[in-house]
């Protein structure tokens, strides 16, 4: 029950936070740039990603033996997946934004212009898609055996202890797609932030060098967050024993960081506060 409650307080923050995150940039016309274009984005994947299963998460916390069908345990562990693989894509996409603006200024709006930033957005989507689902559909999984996972809810490294043929092949296949989602973003992130580092350095006023700190520090504490429990949870090898630590991961991973995301952006940002008072103002 404690469980229970700790979790659906968790949900309705997400959903009331990052709700009011893209209306603020929607309604708000001094917010339609690049930057908070890709924060709606990320706004909506986390609210998308806290559905898939938070609401199953809390009925199965209410109930002694919860069951459910494979059909619904597969289209909850695919959705997952894609829009946590997506979130990884747009995380590297919001660091290559900041990068052009903190290093080239002037000519900002002319490489993000918004033909590119569609593109990019749209780009996200479609390769966490070929990605993160493609390989997985096409890979035959046999279940045979114990058909209970020991898990909050229906999560990928949950589902392959259910595996008992070719799990050589599944490991393998989690490895690669795990190294091309969350290895190749981080690191390119990491990248982006060294440029973006070297140019706050090359400013000259105290005051330059904070603010464009201060820009970027947001989303670097964002990627802290979530590509550290990525890496934790699926570049690590998987073993046929369920760990508490896997349920706690869980729930990081698809509570507490949808929820971190947009408090650290809002209290790290004037602009969306300042929107947030203007439209609270509009309603009033």
């Amino acid at each position: 029950m404690a469980l229970a409650v700790f979790i659906t307080i968790m949900y309705l923050v997400t959903m009331v936070a990052n709700g009011l995150i893209t209306l603020v940039v929607i309604s708000e016309p001094r917010l339609h740039n690049p930057m908070y274009f890709f924060l709606c984005n990320l706004s909506i994947i986390d609210i998308c990603l806290c559905t898939t299963s938070v609401p199953q998460a809390i009925a199965n916390c209410l109930v002694d033996r919860p069951v459910m069908s494979f059909a619904r345990c597969y289209t909850q562990m695919y959705a997952g997946i894609y829009f946590g693989s997506t979130e990884c894509f747009l995380l590297a996409v919001m660091a290559y934004d900041r990068y052009v603006a903190i290093s080239n200024p002037l000519h900002y709006t002319i490489v993000m212009n918004w033909r590119v930033c569609i593109l990019l957005a749209l780009g996200t989507w479609l390769l966490a898609f070929l990605l993160a689902i493609v390989p997985w559909l096409a890979n035959q999984f046999h279940i045979c055996g114990h058909n209970e996972i020991n898990q909050i809810s229906c999560e990928l490294t949950a589902f392959m202890k259910l595996i008992c043929s070719n799990m050589a092949r599944s490991q393998l296949t989690m490895f690669l797609n795990s190294t091309a989602i969350v290895l190749f973003p981080f690191c390119f992130i990491l990248f982006s932030y060294l440029r973006i580092i070297v140019a706050i350095l090359r400013i000259h006023s105290a005051g330059g060098r904070w603010k464009a700190f201060s820009t970027g520090g947001s989303h670097l504490a964002v990627v802290a967050v979530f590509f550290g429990n990525c890496i934790v949870t699926y570049i690590k090898p998987q073993s046929k024993v369920s760990q508490d630590s896997d349920k706690i991961l869980s729930v990081v991973n698809g509570v507490v960081i949808p929820t971190v995301n947009p408090l650290i952006y809002t209290l790290r940002n004037q602009d969306v506060k300042s929107g947030l008072k203007r439209l609270i103002m509009k309603k009033l």
